[in-house]
């Protein structure tokens, strides 16, 4: 299924495991999916990440296959194979963390590391019907994660349910608390964002159903911050990327899209920056009024497999997850699907640092639509929702 990168068997014997191939484990080599990385050397130490989960009985069981160099949006990887989307085998599972999405949706492990700078960890949970964690910036070590640096990118949990996600936060995350009591009803603000008619009409059914109060909330800098995110992991990737795109091992269709990234300019990073600001102040004001904003993950349901090819093409997947990069917030997508049965998955936000209570409110939601990720290309038979 070109799930797993590497197997491994490192830990105890508690909950299974696999994490995506940017994240150090000791004694492999860390690859990032991608052949110019093929020789590097093995690391000599465990990701913080990665050893808070060994140190708490977690059983290691693989690292996973990416889009190469964690720099696309469909998890199509000509070179590390690419990772098998069991519930849509037609369509892409989703980048960059493709394969952590992959093997949690194949059954292989309840709970999978990816890391999200633009997306990369919700819109492969939105393709492959998984639930999917971007948690609030910082919140989360990334010591011993590809790229080294980056202003964007959070390493975080993709899982089967909701409670395997939230036991993986509360051990990646030290300061990760107990759920939050919350509400009798909540106050969700609906954000107005450009989607296709049908995922617009999965979402709303969702929300309706919800029986929670429903908010209309506008963020006029939306479109801007998405503009601004992408000028930001251009001129990053570019720069941790640069000498690999130099040696030509790097694929032709990666290595095109970073060598547009490297002509972004000054002044479009002086602008992000000012955006970053002006945005982030935007979602805080929204949320003031509301417990949580919804949105699609995906614009649209996933494109097939040979409609893909093109990772500059693709780029627009990102449109609606990108923008909380930039603002720092934590966003999570839930599995849901559209009316032909074809994913587009539910996106919540929370403030910066309310990790759990935005798992509280996922929480809720689950048990009240009845959502479940799709294993095995069937609903996860071991998380049984409330009956209402």
């Amino acid at each position: 299924m070109n799930i797993v990168s590497q197997p491994l068997s490192l830990g105890a014997d508690g909950p299974a495991v696999m994490v995506k191939d940017t994240l150090d484990v000791a004694g492999y080599a860390t690859r990032a999916g991608s052949r110019a990385l093929a020789d590097a050397a093995p690391a000599t130490r465990h990701a913080e990440v990665v050893q808070r989960l060994l140190a708490a009985g977690w059983h290691l069981r693989g690292k996973t296959h990416l889009h190469e160099l964690a720099f696309g949006t469909t998890g199509i990887n000509p070179w590390a194979g690419t990772p098998l989307n069991s519930g849509w085998p037609d369509r892409v599972p989703g980048g960059s963390s493709s394969g952590s999405a992959a093997a949690v949706a194949a059954g292989l492990v309840g709970v999978a590391l990816g890391t999200d700078t633009g997306g990369s960890i919700r819109v492969p949970a939105a393709c492959c019907g998984v639930f999917g964690l971007k948690p609030t910036f910082g919140r989360v070590s990334r010591e011993g994660v590809l790229p080294r640096h980056s202003t964007l990118d959070c390493v975080g949990p993709l899982a089967a349910s909701m409670p395997e996600l939230v036991a993986a936060m509360q051990v990646i995350a030290p300061d990760f608390g107990a759920l939050p009591a919350l509400p009798e009803r909540l106050r969700i603000g609906v954000l107005d964002v450009p989607a296709q008619a049908g995922t617009w009409q999965a979402v709303h059914q969702a929300l309706q159903a919800s029986g929670e109060t429903l908010l209309p909330v506008h963020l006029r800098r939306f479109a801007e911050a998405y503009h601004a995110g992408l000028s930001v992991i251009n001129v990053e990737t570019w720069s941790a990327c640069q000498a690999l795109v130099e040696t030509g091992l790097v694929a032709p269709d990666v290595a095109a899209r970073l060598r547009h990234a490297s002509r972004t300019d000054d002044i479009a990073i002086k602008a992000a920056a000012a955006v970053r600001r002006l945005f982030a102040a935007d979602v805080d004001q929204a949320l003031a009024d509301c417990d949580v904003l919804a949105l699609p993950t995906l614009p649209e349901p996933p494109p097939r497999l040979d409609q893909a090819a093109d990772t500059g093409a693709s780029v627009g997947m990102t449109a609606l997850v990108r923008p909380f990069n930039l603002s720092g917030h934590p966003a999570i997508s839930l599995p849901l699907c559209n009316a032909q049965g074809l994913p587009v998955g539910l996106q919540l936000v929370a403030l910066r640092g309310g990790d759990e209570r935005l798992c509280a409110i996922a929480q809720r939601l689950t048990e009240r639509l009845h959502l479940t990720a799709i294993t095995n290309g069937v609903p996860h038979a071991d998380f049984e929702p409330a009956t209402h």
